[in-house]
């Protein structure tokens, strides 16, 4: 595909700094001399983590030096109306274990909207991203990418549902609710983090929910669901990766799939 649209650019360079974070985390993935620490928040780090995001943000500050930037180790660097907004790993404990499901999240903002999103999920062999106007794919590279679409499936009860872990709901007193709709739906599994997101914007799978996420989780997945004619909103229905979770559907569904979480 040759993108066209006002964002090619930005959508080309993204792609480019994502081959060099391939490098670099597949090149440590499930090596002896991994390193992990515990944050504050009692969720694990590697040396990769930052390592990949301070690479991200080398080549950013070289070729958008004008732009502000937001990532999940490091503080923020402020700049205009045009945001940066990385996740190094995103599937940090799935790295730690050797799980092949991590990836790499690269967005950008334009005022407050994202515009551009690259998944580049190297374990895994797989790569999504979009520029808004262009379309969402699927491919190492520009040249051999495939366009990908949501699912045409209009009923709840022929629905396949994806989420992270039954304890984020637990957490929000959302247990019940997810129950409920996971009974009500045609098949759930835990596919987790960026893949859930990822396979509802390739059809695969229709509907994805989280409880609890930050924007760095959220930025890049946002573009990709939505040129892939999804919708990306919070549990309570407001539009993007600003609401500190997460519904996205094929469209059809989320009406209903948004009040039978409000129902609770």
């Amino acid at each position: 595909m040759q993108p066209t649209g006002p964002y090619a650019e930005d959508l080309a360079l993204a792609m480019r700094i994502a081959d060099e974070a391939d490098r670099l985390t597949l090149s440590n993935f499930r090596s002896d001399s991994l390193t992990v620490e515990l944050k504050p928040d009692d969720t694990p780090v590697t040396a990769v983590d930052r390592e990949t995001e301070l690479l991200i943000r080398r080549l950013l500050d070289e070729h958008r030096p004008a732009d502000a930037f937001h990532g999940e180790e490091f503080a923020d660097k402020s700049g205009g109306t045009r945001q940066w907004v990385v996740d190094p790993i995103d599937g940090t404990k799935n790295y730690i274990r050797g799980v092949p499901v991590w990836a790499t999240l690269i967005a950008l903002l334009d005022d407050g909207v994202p515009v551009v999103g690259v998944v580049s999920a190297p374990a895994l062999g797989s790569r999504w991203f979009a520029a808004r106007g262009d379309g969402a794919f699927k491919g190492a590279s520009l040249a051999d990418a495939l366009a990908i679409s949501v699912s045409d499936v209009t009923q709840a009860s022929e629905a396949s549902v994806s989420y992270s872990s039954l304890s984020g709901w637990e957490e929000r007193g959302l247990l019940d609710a997810f129950l409920d709709l996971s009974r009500s739906v045609w098949r759930t599994r835990a596919y987790g983090d960026f893949w859930s997101y990822m396979l509802v914007a390739e059809g695969v799978v229709d509907v994805a929910c989280e409880p609890e996420l930050e924007l760095y989780d959220m930025a890049a997945l946002v573009p990709i669901v939505e040129e892939a004619g999804g919708t990306f909103t919070s549990l309570a229905g407001e539009p993007g990766p600003f609401g500190g979770d997460a519904l996205a559907t094929n469209t059809a569904l989320h009406a209903a799939l948004l009040e039978a979480l409000r129902a609770h």
